[in-house]
């Protein structure tokens, strides 16, 4: 709380002019009117709409001083990110904000999340987790910048927010192009004023000084202040302005669906039935495929082959490893809970697992479990030995059990057959039941591997 008498440090909304405001002054102390000389013939998919300017402000500042019923915080998957926006919001709310997140279990990446704004002048904080961009996941890195300011957007509709601080999403460390997200930022926020302006008094973009003339150079693409800056604006528009609603659209990915799968759009009706006939049975959707609901009684009832059921597991594994490959788990990486760590005395590679640096209930799990599989299906092909660390551990670092049988189930066969020993340090008496049931459970399927305990 500021002293008595002392200014605030703190920014209403409502003190801070419009994105409108320094271009009409402009229009004045030129003598010109705003629409004068402005002959478009071509309108732009983002037109002049004075009603929605009246909502936007840029505003050269920290988010975590606004005092409007919401700021946005960008952080990581844990929210435990150390960037100047968070950093900035943690110091003014206090230390009930940390405790408060501790509860989300954390937020993945384009979700939002809400909590109180404790001692910020805001009165919610809405959390959400920006991509990291690599040139080769570009399309996922831009849907997941859409989902995280769609998401925010909604958020606020859904609790009837009056105003919203929004700062830059996509931070530095996760190495997003300033450019690129701004485009996606603003039309991304246009697409949601033009349906659900009613919803919304004003929509801050916070930002910093180097991100100042970014936003200066592309909010008049999206936001053009008269009809003559709609059209000198219409030329610099990308290319790729998204579907209606901003989001981001892959043609090649889109489902075409015709009024007969599998006979050329160019048919003529004149043809009659026989030009129909003589297409039956040649795409895809007309080819005889074996009963997939058969095959999962015949599962359950244990009808089905060795073979089989070998095969089917081997394609399910592949899945999981595909999307291993492919996923970016670099937080998960950062956490530094599973490791090599060198060969034992007979030649066996030795990784380890340490139980205290796995926050279950702020990670996500599957995660986890991609970067398990994309760690060890290389050392599972040959003979290994794994070590898990209960060391100093906590309620929250307990794995789930129904996530070890979830982990068991999908590994390959080459990681039960090649681990030759699990070595379990430091157990409590809870981890030794545990440990108890699940081998007695496994014993058949695994009697030639061994579990030791180190006290």
């Amino acid at each position: 709380m500021d002293p008595l008498g002392a200014p605030s440090q703190f920014v209403d909304v409502d003190s801070l002019p419009g994105w409108s405001d320094a271009y009409e002054a402009k229009q004045l102390d030129c003598h010109q009117s705003p629409v004068e000389k402005a002959q478009v013939h071509v309108r732009s998919p983002f037109p002049y709409r004075k009603d929605i300017n009246e909502k936007i402000i840029l505003w050269k500042g920290d988010v975590a001083l606004l005092n409007c019923t919401a700021i946005v915080n960008t952080s990581n998957e844990t929210l435990t990110d150390k960037n100047p926006v968070s950093e900035s919001i943690f110091m003014h709310a206090g230390p009930d904000l940390k405790d408060e997140l501790q509860k989300l279990k954390g937020c993945r990446t384009g979700e939002a999340k809400l909590t109180k704004g404790f001692n910020l002048a805001a009165r919610f904080i809405i959390h959400t987790v920006g991509p990291k961009y690599k040139s080769r996941y570009r399309t996922a890195a831009e849907s997941s910048l859409y989902s995280c300011y769609r998401n925010v957007l909604q958020l606020a509709k859904e609790q009837a927010m009056c105003s919203v601080g929004f700062c830059v999403i996509n931070t530095l460390k996760r190495c997003y192009p300033l450019e690129d997200a701004t485009h996606i930022a603003l039309r991304t926020v246009r697409r949601f004023l033009e349906v659900h302006g009613e919803t919304l008094e004003k929509v801050v973009f916070a930002v910093s000084e180097l991100e100042e003339a970014t936003y200066q150079k592309l909010l008049p693409l999206y936001f053009p202040r008269s009809l003559e800056e709609e059209a000198q604006s219409l030329p610099y528009l990308p290319a790729d302005i998204g579907n209606a609603e901003g989001e981001p659209v892959v043609p090649e990915r889109q489902i075409r669906i015709t009024e007969k799968p599998g006979i050329p759009d160019d048919a003529s009706d004149e043809e009659g039935l026989e030009a129909d006939l003589a297409f039956i049975g040649s795409h895809a959707f007309a080819r005889m495929e074996g009963d997939v609901d058969k095959q999962r009684r015949l599962i359950l009832q244990g009808q089905l082959s060795e073979a089989a059921l070998q095969k089917q597991h081997q394609r399910n594994y592949n899945r999981w490893l595909c999307q291993a490959r492919a996923e970016d788990l670099s937080d998960i990486a950062s956490l530094k809970a599973l490791y090599q760590t060198g060969v034992d005395n007979c030649g066996r590679t030795v990784m380890v697992v340490v139980g205290r640096n796995i926050p279950v209930t702020l990670i996500d799990m599957e995660k986890a479990l991609l970067y398990f599989i994309h760690v060890m299906d290389h050392i599972a092909v040959k003979e290994y030995v794994l070590v898990y660390f209960h060391t100093l551990t906590n309620d929250y670092n307990q794995l789930d059990s129904n996530f070890l049988k979830k982990l068991y189930d999908v590994v390959d066969a080459k990681y039960k057959r090649n681990l030759k020993a699990l070595y379990f340090v430091h157990p409590t008496f809870r981890s030794k039941v545990g440990v108890a049931l699940a081998a007695g459970a496994l014993r058949c399927q695994a009697s030639h591997q061994g579990t030791h305990e180190v006290p």
